[in-house]
């Protein structure tokens, strides 16, 4: 069994208000912010300040390899009209 504690933390309102529209935006509250944001400072010994979306090297290496791919004409669908061509074409 996971036993839950309480964490009381001092921030400011509006910082707050804003940290919960954007939580709410996402389909998630403060408090599994809180858990995962932890989480990952445990697991990544490390914690990072920034306001612009950076790449890990792994998804830099998908996009990479997706774009050869798509230049290369390799592994791209066809345009479907309809859920059951596309349900067709998978089933192939």
């Amino acid at each position: 069994m996971n036993t839950k504690t309480v964490l009381n933390i001092k921030i400011d309102k509006k910082t707050k208000e804003e940290a919960q529209r954007l939580a709410k935006s996402l389909g998630l509250n403060l408090s599994q912010i809180a858990n995962a944001s932890y989480k990952q400072f445990i697991r990544n010994r490390e914690f990072t300040f920034t306001d612009n979306y950076t790449m890990t090297p792994y998804l830099e290496k998908v996009i990479a390899e997706a774009q050869m791919d798509y230049d290369a004409g390799r592994n791209i669908s066809p345009a479907f009209s309809n859920a059951e061509d596309a349900i067709k074409w998978l089933n192939k």
